[in-house]
C-alpha cells in the first residue's frame, strides 16, 4: 500500500476500504481526482474476504429496490439503476474471475473472495489511489476543504467519502464511526438493529423444539407481507437459516414470526387424508412423511402427544389443531444473536439526508455517505455488495 506525507491534502478523502469504500475510490480515481482511502484493519476488504463462505456472493441477477429495506423504499431505485449487477459482473470478466451462479440468482467466485479484493485494489492503482491501513480517524472537522486527524497525521480534501460500514461483526473491525460523522455534521441516523441474523428462542417455544439443533427443512418464514421460502436451520439456541435470516431483516422485537412447515399442503386435509388411507399409522410416522424426523417427532409429542397411537384413534380435531401449527407455526424469538452473528446493520444514515443520485448529504456539500452506513439494507444473496458497488461509483462519479 502506499504510505503518504502526512500533511497531504488531496481532491477526495475515503474513509472505509471496504466494498463500497474501494469501489468509489477507484471509480473518484478514473476521473483523475487526486484520492486517498484511510483504513482502520492491517488489511483492505475484510468482509469480503469472509463473504460466501470465502467466496463471496459479489451480486445477485434479480437486484431491484424491492430487495432493500429502508425507511424509503425508493431511494435505492437511482444508484442501483444506474450500476446494475451486469456491470459488476462485466468488470469480473475483464480481470478473467470466474463465477457461478446459485440459487435464485446469487453469483459466486468459482475460486476465492480474495479475487475480487484483489480486483479492487488493482482498480484502484490504475487509477492512481493511494491506500493507508492502520488508520484510526481521532476527528474531522471542517465543512470543504474537509480535515481528518489521525494517528498517521493530517489529511485535507474538498471531498470526503464515508464508507465506515456497521456494526456488524465486531471482530473484523465494526465500529460506528461512520455514524457519528453523520451526526456531528447534523444529519439524522435511523434506528440501528442487527440484522441478517439467527433468533434466539423464547419462553413460548415447546420443549420438543428445543433440542433439534442441526435439523434443516424447506420452509416459508413470513413477517408482514414478508414472506420467504428457502431452508430454516434450527440451532442449539433458536433459528437460523436464509429464510430466517431474510425474514429477520424486518422483524420487530416482541413481535411473532409464522413459519409454515408444509408449505405446497393444506396440513389439515393431510392428516385427515392420512387418517382416512392410513388409520394404522401412527402420528409419529404419518409426519414423517413429509418432515425430518426429529421435527417430526417434536409436533406428534407437542401438539399431539399421543404421537404414538394409531390415527384412527386420534379425534378429527386433534390432527385438525396439528394442521394448523404445521401450516402456521408462530414463534416469538426472545430476540436475535445480536451484531457479533449479524451480517449487516439495519438502519443508518437517514435517506432524507442524502441525495439519491450522488449519496452526497444535503446539508454538507462534498459530504458523502455510501454502502452499509447508510439506512439501505439489501437481502441475504449479493444485494448488500450491489449496494455497495452502486453507492460507490454514485458518489465516485461526482465527489
Amino acid at each position: 500500500m502506499t504510505m503518504t506525507d502526512h500533511t497531504s491534502k488531496w481532491d477526495v478523502l475515503v474513509i472505509g476500504a471496504g466494498a463500497a469504500g474501494l469501489m468509489s475510490a477507484a471509480v473518484a480515481g478514473q476521473r483523475g481526482r487526486r484520492t486517498l482511502v484511510l483504513e482502520r484493519n492491517a488489511q483492505v476488504g475484510r468482509k469480503i474476504l469472509i463473504s460466501g463462505g470465502g467466496r463471496c456472493n459479489f451480486t445477485n441477477k434479480t437486484v431491484t429496490h424491492e430487495h432493500y429495506q429502508s425507511a424509503n423504499e425508493h431511494f435505492s431505485r437511482s444508484a442501483l439503476g444506474r450500476y446494475q449487477p451486469d456491470d459488476f459482473v462485466a468488470l469480473l470478466e475483464s480481470y478473467q474471475i470466474k463465477y457461478h451462479e446459485k440459487t435464485l440468482g446469487q453469483l459466486f467466485c468459482d475460486d476465492s473472495a480474495r479475487q475480487v479484493v484483489q480486483m479492487l485494489v488493482e482498480e484502484c492503482e490504475r487509477a492512481r489511489v493511494a491506500i493507508n491501513c492502520e488508520v484510526e480517524v481521532d476527528s474531522i472537522s471542517g465543512d470543504g476543504p474537509y480535515t481528518v486527524q489521525t494517528n498517521q497525521g493530517t489529511y485535507q480534501s474538498e471531498s470526503l467519502i464515508v464508507a465506515t460500514g456497521g456494526l456488524s461483526i465486531p471482530k473484523i473491525g465494526a465500529t460506528d464511526l461512520g455514524y457519528r460523522i453523520a451526526r456531528q455534521y447534523g444529519l439524522k441516523v435511523t434506528e440501528l438493529r442487527p440484522a441478517l441474523v439467527p433468533f434466539t428462542f423464547g419462553d413460548s417455544v415447546p420443549i420438543g423444539f428445543r433440542s433439534l439443533s442441526g435439523t434443516s427443512v424447506e420452509a416459508v418464514a413470513s413477517y408482514g407481507k414478508q414472506r420467504f421460502r428457502e431452508n430454516i436451520l434450527f440451532t442449539h439456541s433458536g433459528l437460523s437459516g436464509p429464510a430466517i435470516l431474510k425474514v429477520s431483516l424486518y422483524w420487530d422485537p416482541g413481535q411473532p414470526v409464522k413459519i409454515d412447515f408444509c408449505p405446497d399442503t393444506d396440513a389439515v386435509d393431510w392428516l385427515l387424508t392420512q387418517k382416512r388411507e392410513h388409520p394404522k399409522s401412527t402420528v409419529r410416522s404419518a409426519l414423517r412423511r413429509s418432515l425430518p424426523q426429529r421435527l417430526a417427532q417434536a409436533f406428534a409429542d407437542s401438539y399431539c402427544d399421543t404421537g404414538d397411537r394409531p390415527l384412527a384413534e386420534i379425534k378429527s380435531k386433534r390432527l385438525e389443531a396439528l394442521g394448523v401449527q404445521l401450516n402456521g407455526w408462530m414463534i416469538t424469538p426472545a430476540g436475535t444473536q445480536g451484531y457479533k452473528k449479524a451480517e449487516v446493520t439495519r438502519g443508518g444514515v437517514a435517506t432524507s439526508e442524502l441525495s439519491s443520485k450522488t449519496m452526497e448529504a444535503k446539508g454538507a456539500p462534498g459530504l458523502f455517505f455510501i454502502g452499509e452506513v447508510v439506512d439501505v439494507t439489501g437481502w441475504l444473496g449479493g444485494y448488500n455488495f450491489q449496494w455497495a458497488w452502486a453507492s460507490g461509483t454514485a458518489a465516485g462519479q461526482v465527489a
